[in-house]
């Protein structure tokens, strides 16, 4: 996935590049994350390459700012990406590179804590898309028609967030017993 996609997709209404990053911030870096340093490059050069116009707007705080909106090209752009299939096996999750060079420490104890921590950051991030996710199911569930299209597609996106997440919960405690268990092993061995 492509940070660029992304913005197109979160361009449905004109947005400055700090907008974006609120967006960010706000939802969508349950599966994305960008910095407002990254943002605004790919902003002008989406402009650049007509994916994207912009145009200065007074600001209620602060300077002036500059907002972007989509192109046709630019909607066709984000079309053809959305019809080109799932774009899969492109996910970082940094935590599971450190897991991985972990046994360099030599620690099972600080394996766990590690684990532990990750659990406590899985935890809040699902707590914080559950409440929400909630709400449009339960809408859902009354009435199927009660979501729009658009809303309806954050309710899937978010179902798929919120399942992730307990499978990696999940995942956790499954590792803090394996961990358990080798280090009971060790000491019967040891």
């Amino acid at each position: 996935m492509s940070l660029r996609h992304v913005l197109l997709g979160m361009l449905i209404e004109p947005a400055s590049g700090y907008d974006l990053r609120k967006s960010f911030e706000e939802g969508a870096r349950h599966f994305w994350s960008a910095r407002l340093s990254q943002i605004y490059p790919t902003l002008q050069g989406m402009e650049r390459v007509g994916w994207l116009r912009s145009r200065e707007e007074a600001s209620e705080k602060g300077p002036v700012r500059r907002v972007y909106e989509r192109t046709a090209e630019g909607t066709r752009a984000l079309y053809d990406w959305l019809s080109d299939g799932p774009v899969v096996g492109q996910e970082r999750f940094a935590y599971i590179g450190q897991l991985v060079f972990m046994g360099e420490l030599g620690d099972l104890d600080r394996t766990a804590e590690f684990i532990k921590k990750l659990r406590e950051r899985l935890e809040g991030t699902l707590a914080a898309l559950e409440g929400p996710a909630h709400l449009m199911r339960d809408a859902f569930e009354k009435d199927a028609n009660a979501l729009g299209v658009i809303e309806f597609h954050y309710l899937l996106s978010m179902e798929m967030g919120v399942r992730s997440l307990r499978a990696k919960v999940g995942w956790c405690e499954d590792c803090l017993d394996m961990i358990r268990e080798k280090q009971e092993a060790e000491a019967r061995h040891g």
